[in-house]
C-alpha cells in the first residue's frame, strides 16, 4: 500500500500556488468584492476545483510519464508510476478521483452562477489530460507554457471573479494576465530542470526546444513582467501598487537562473518562484480588496 505522504509527493504541492493564487486573486477582482458581496461558499468552492484540477493534472501526468518511460531519471522527486511507489491503474484512478471532486463541487457552482462555467470546467480538465496524456500531448510539443496561461492564468481567475459576478469583467480578465504568468514561471522553472533527462527520453518541452540559454532568458523576462504587472493594474485598482513589494522575492530565483544553476540548485528555484507566486498573489488580493 502506497502511504499517504506518498500521494502527497505525488500530488506535488510545489505546484499548487498555480492552483491557489487564482480563485484568491479573481475573487478580489469581481464587483463582488468592491461591493461587499462575495458569496463565500462560492468562492471556497471555486478554491476546491482549482485545486483539484491542479492535482488532477498532476497524478495524470505521473500517470502519462510513467508508462512512456520518460520519468525514469529525473533531477527532482521522483515519480509515483516510474518509481515504482504506485502502479500506473492506482495513479490514473487517483487523477480521475481528483477531476470527479472537481467536477461535483464546478457542477454545484455553475447550476447557481451560469452552464457556461461546466464548458469552462470540462476545457480545463481536458486541457489537463491532454498535457502529457493521449497520443501526441500538447506538453511534448512545446505547448505547454500557452495553455498553462491560458487554464490557470486567465479562465481560472477571470473565471473566479465571474463566478461572483455571473460576468466577464475587464479587471478580472486584467487580474489574469500576472497570475498566469507566475503559472508559467512554475512550468519553465519546471522544464528547465528537467531539460537534459526530457530531452534524452524524446519529451520535447518548449525548453527543450529553445535550448538552455533563451529558457533561462525566458524565465527572467516572465519573472520581471508578473512582478510589474501591478503597474498598469493601478490604473484600475491604485492598491494593486502593493504587489510591487513582491520584487524583493524575485530578485535570488531570477539571479540563480540567469547564473546557470542547474540540477538540484533549480530545484530550490521551483520552490522560489512558488513562493514569488504565492506573494504576489497575496499582494494583489489585498490591493484589489481595498477598491478603487
Amino acid at each position: 500500500m502506497t502511504g499517504l505522504r506518498t500521494w502527497l509527493t505525488g500530488a506535488r504541492p510545489r505546484t499548487w500556488p498555480a492552483s491557489l493564487v487564482p480563485p484568491f486573486v479573481g475573487t478580489a477582482a469581481s464587483d463582488a468584492a468592491a461591493n461587499g458581496g462575495i458569496v463565500w461558499w462560492r468562492a471556497a468552492f471555486a478554491l476546491i476545483v482549482s485545486l483539484c484540477i491542479q492535482i488532477a493534472v498532476n497524478y495524470a501526468n505521473d500517470y502519462s510519464d510513467g508508462v512512456r518511460g520518460t520519468d525514469v531519471a529525473r533531477v527532482g522527486p521522483q515519480r509515483l508510476v516510474a518509481s515504482g511507489a504506485a502502479s500506473p491503474t492506482a495513479v490514473r484512478n487517483a487523477a480521475f478521483a481528483a477531476f470527479g471532486v472537481a467536477a461535483v463541487f464546478g457542477i454545484v457552482v455553475a447550476a447557481a452562477v451560469s452552464w457556461w462555467l461546466v464548458v469552462a470546467g470540462g476545457a480545463s480538465m481536458l486541457a489537463a489530460w491532454y498535457y502529457t496524456g493521449g497520443r501526441r500531448p500538447y506538453g511534448y510539443r512545446g505547448l505547454g507554457e500557452l495553455f498553462v496561461f491560458i487554464f490557470f492564468g486567465l479562465v481560472a481567475t477571470a473565471g473566479s471573479a465571474f463566478v461572483q459576478d455571473a460576468r466577464l469583467t475587464m479587471l478580472g480578465i486584467a487580474a489574469s494576465v500576472p497570475v498566469g504568468l507566475g503559472s508559467v514561471a512554475l512550468l519553465i522553472s519546471n522544464n528547465l530542470r528537467d531539460l537534459p533527462t526530457d530531452a534524452q527520453a524524446g519529451k520535447r518541452t518548449l525548453a527543450v526546444r529553445m535550448g538552455d540559454g533563451p529558457t533561462r532568458a525566458m524565465y527572467a523576462v516572465v519573472v520581471v513582467l508578473m512582478v510589474f504587472s501591478p503597474m498598469y493594474l493601478s490604473l484600475l485598482r491604485p492598491w494593486t501598487m502593493l504587489g510591487l513589494a513582491a520584487i524583493a522575492f524575485a530578485v535570488a530565483p531570477v539571479r540563480t537562473v540567469v547564473r546557470g544553476a542547474t540540477g538540484a540548485a533549480l530545484v530550490v528555484v521551483l520552490a522560489a518562484t512558488g513562493r514569488l507566486q504565492i506573494v504576489v498573489g497575496a499582494l494583489l488580493t489585498v490591493g484589489l480588496a481595498l477598491g478603487p
